[in-house]
């Protein structure tokens, strides 16, 4: 364990003490948001990032011990077990090197090597290897020649050029299974392999054409290239070779095997090269191929959780009643207005677009809708038909003022995942009678409303928000991005008597069952009055209560202090320190007193203050930010959407023109940003900063609201290049 914990602290760049006790909590059952929100002086103030690698490589690490065990007890039952397998065991770091060393040892399959050995062969094997005999080669085999009558049929070696010709098949599987030539081979093939990509129709025009003569450095190539190639080849597009410095690796084996000029170094030479190119090269290509995507997974599942967690966290658009615009063609426009407070007011169907073309009816609704229930925003939805509804809806705005002299605006929200909602059982139980199709319309209204409430009903994987998602390991895109959602969740905390269970199974220490017994508790009794209360949910017990509690919040409850990120554990600190500055916790809800309340706790002497409350540092400079800001939103320092009037098309752009645009997708290679035109518009990683850019996500986010200007454009494809070195 100690070895584990050192390893994790050397990776992470954090102290092993942080570590070891890190390990400890989650060994006893804690979860990551209440660790990292409150357990900060154990771990010393660890992110939740950073404890969720340190949660993966605890596994990873723990699941290669075990392995090792396993393999070092498989290898001692047969007897072969030495000091030096056992320190090269010891020494693996990763569980390729472990199967590399247990390689020669696991049970085979039949191979012309096993048949060699099962006639005899083993011996001339190794007579060969050692070079040492001056006995001619043929008349040593002729020991091992096996012809008689009542030998059965898979001992028989028939004549001398078989005996020879087994014994290098052993020698060659020897050779291919050796971990030390295994690990050296692959260091070479890493450091000098290129990787070759051809096109398999390169007369067919394909989002592969730039790989159809391709060739890269495979130690340069970076995660998107990689999937993408994986992909090409998997739509039978391209044609992959890993190209390799064979002489150097044919040189290396030579070198370390061969013992002079000897009768035995021509087979040998030969057996070198039958064991490379029959063993060893298709399994090394299979070993990097495999490393590569491995990687390329892991860049991408990150890229997609970091751009997930800024999606989910986007600012909420509060005290603004929406209509939510699902745009389409033939089957018309879904609308859904929805009130302030999230709730179905209206639904319809208009037909702008074509083929009806009837923008003056659908006009008259619209009119209609906003006059009868005030409505302030549109929210249009990004897919089919969207560029022409924003043209349509801009027309409709402009009617507004001037007939209802009424201001109203729009903004573009990403309909990812809204169908599949539509559909879901939870949008069936959500809006019984409703019909499916108009249930896109009400997400996107509610997304504009409260992001994280809305895409907490959705398959992560579903958002839109990653690159080449669909090409990665599932299970673990899975429970990356299900880490994301409640980190997100816990950091903006859940009113527990309006949340949907789908929102209150991601809160810490709460799973489905107990979130549906919760929301079954509350419309059994009415509202939660207070935290405590969830004692009272079926299979809410006092470890899960422990985990959740910080997380919940209930508005006008019996305790002011359970509207804030206060834990029960730290109310008679909360209210000790209100104590000391004047003020009792009832106060936080008299908004005179909470600016004095916050003036004077911002002069409290933490650490003074900290050793007469016996609480931490760190918890209590949490309980100031709390009680100064009871009740606070972190998503409010999020930026907001853009809010249109007018809308801008394709024909309007020129080069050089300044605009602001919204962060839609943030890649490995740069940044998608959508500047009210229909396609969303590139900012290469080289044209982020004027300085170098190693990672595009340390320059911008999701969501972000940024200045960029044009520098290019493809009016055939309606592509946009932009800059943000302005």
């Amino acid at each position: 364990m100690d070895k584990i914990i050192k390893i994790i602290a050397e990776e992470l760049n954090i102290k092993e003490k942080q570590v070891e006790a890190t390990v400890n909590l989650i060994d006893e059952g804690n979860t990551i948001p209440f660790i990292a929100r409150y357990r900060k002086e154990v771990t010393g103030g660890l992110s939740d990032e950073i404890l969720r690698d340190l949660g993966d490589r605890l596994t990873y690490l723990r699941n290669l011990e075990k392995r090792k065990e396993e393999v070092l007890k498989s290898i001692e039952e047969q007897g072969k077990l030495t000091e030096e397998i056992s320190k090269s065991i010891a020494d693996a770091v990763t569980l390729a090197d472990v199967e590399d060393i247990y390689r020669p040892y696991k049970p085979k399959k039949k191979t012309r090597a096993t048949i060699a050995k099962a006639k005899g062969l083993e011996p001339l094997a190794d007579i060969i290897y050692e070079q040492a005999e001056s006995r001619p080669i043929k008349e040593i085999a002729k020991d091992f020649v096996n012809v008689e009558k009542d030998t059965p049929k898979e001992k028989i070696v028939a004549n001398v050029n078989e005996a020879i010709s087994g014994a290098l098949d052993i020698i060659a599987e020897n050779i291919s299974d050796n971990a030390r030539y295994r690990k050296k081979i692959k260091g070479i093939c890493y450091r000098e392999g290129i990787m070759n990509v051809k096109g398999t129709k390169p007369e067919e025009n394909s989002s592969y054409n730039m790989y159809y003569d391709f060739n890269e450095k495979i130690n340069r190539l970076p995660s998107h290239r990689i999937l993408a190639i994986n992909r090409g080849e998997k739509e039978e597009f391209l044609k992959v070779k890993i190209d390799k410095p064979e002489d150097k690796i044919i040189y290396f084996m030579e070198r370390d095997i061969l013992k002079g000029h000897t009768q035995f170094e021509e087979y040998l030479k030969a057996t070198i090269l039958d064991s490379w190119k029959r063993l060893i090269e298709p399994s090394i290509d299979r070993e990097i191929r495999s490393d590569l995507t491995e990687k390329a997974e892991e860049k991408a599942i990150k890229v997609f959780g970091s751009n997930a967690k800024q999606l989910l966290l986007g600012a909420p658009i509060k005290n603004l009643t929406v209509i939510g615009f699902d745009p389409a063609y033939r089957t018309g426009c879904k609308i859904a207005v929805i009130d302030e407070t999230g709730k179905v007011l209206d639904t319809t169907t208009i037909y702008p677009t074509e083929p009806q073309n009837d923008e003056e009816g659908a006009t008259k609704v619209l009119l209609d809708l906003i006059k009868k229930y005030d409505a302030n925003m549109f929210a249009i939805g990004n897919g089919t038909a969207s560029r022409e509804s924003e043209a349509f809806v801009s027309g409709v705005i402009k009617k507004a003022k001037e007939e209802l002299n009424k201001d109203v605006y729009y903004t573009i929200v990403s309909e990812a995942g809204a169908s599949v909602y539509s559909a879901s059982k939870l949008a069936t139980e959500e809006y019984p009678d409703i019909n499916v199709s108009l249930r896109g319309a009400i997400s996107i209204a509610r997304r504009l409303q409260d992001p994280l409430a809305e895409l907490v009903k959705i398959d992560p994987k579903a958002i839109g928000v990653g690159q080449y998602q669909h090409d990665v390991d599932q299970k673990k895109l899975s429970e990356s991005l299900t880490g994301v959602v409640e980190d997100a969740v816990n950091k903006v905390g859940v009113d527990i008597n309006t949340a949907t269970p789908s929102l209150l199974q991601y809160i810490a220490g709460i799973n489905k069952t107990i979130a549906n017994n919760i929301v079954k508790y509350r419309d059994a009794n009415g509202k939660i009055k207070e935290r405590k209360e969830l004692l009272k949910v079926p299979k809410l017990g006092k470890a899960a209560f422990e985990q959740c509690a910080g997380f919940i919040r209930i508005p006008d409850g019996k305790n002011p202090l359970e509207i804030t990120a206060v834990h029960p554990e730290s109310y008679e600190v909360a209210e000790n320190l209100l104590n000391k500055v004047g003020y009792k916790k009832e106060d936080l809800t008299d908004k005179n007193k909470l600016k004095e309340i916050k003036e004077k706790l911002a002069n409290i002497k933490i650490e003074t203050t900290a050793k007469e409350l016996n609480v931490g540092e760190i918890t209590l400079k949490d309980i100031i930010e709390e009680l100064s800001k009871p009740g606070r939103d972190p998503r409010e320092e999020m930026p907001k959407p853009i809010l249109r009037a007018d809308v801008l098309k394709f024909e309007d752009l020129r080069e050089g023109q300044i605009l602001t645009g919204t962060v839609r997708n943030v890649t490995d290679f740069g940044a998608f940003v959508d500047v009210g035109v229909k396609h969303d518009g590139l900012v290469h990683i080289s044209e982020l900063s004027n300085s170098f850019v190693k990672n595009p996500s340390d320059i911008v986010s999701v969501g972000d609201v940024v200045k960029v200007k044009v520098i290019g454009i493809d009016s055939e494809r309606q592509k946009v290049k932009l800059s943000m070195k302005i």
